[in-house]
């Protein structure tokens, strides 16, 4: 059987609109992230902030796959690029 590997994700913002993603899991992954605020606004329920957003965002792209397949640098509207169900799923994973 699989051994299960739980990630922790460290979502640190860099600068207005930009974060720095730290991903532990099988292993160590980093990734730059940015936020376009009005796409943010789309996403989001109160009283969630951008910072939640991403981790929530995170939780959901490791639901599909490795953090060594995640993009290292992006912004976060690709994601539906990749996985068009994302603007619609993202509400389950924001805690």
């Amino acid at each position: 059987m699989a051994e299960v590997i739980v990630a922790t994700i460290e979502v640190t913002e860099t600068s207005p609109n930009s974060f720095s993603v730290t991903v532990h899991g099988s292993q160590v992954t980093t990734h730059q992230v940015s936020v376009k605020p009005d796409y943010a606004r789309q996403l989001l329920t109160t009283p969630h902030t951008i910072n939640d957003l991403v981790a929530a965002s995170f939780d959901f792209l490791l639901d599909r796959e490795s953090n060594s397949s995640i993009l290292r640098s992006f912004d976060l509207s690709v994601i539906e690029r990749y996985f068009p169900e994302y603007p619609k799923a993202i509400s389950r994973y924001l805690k």
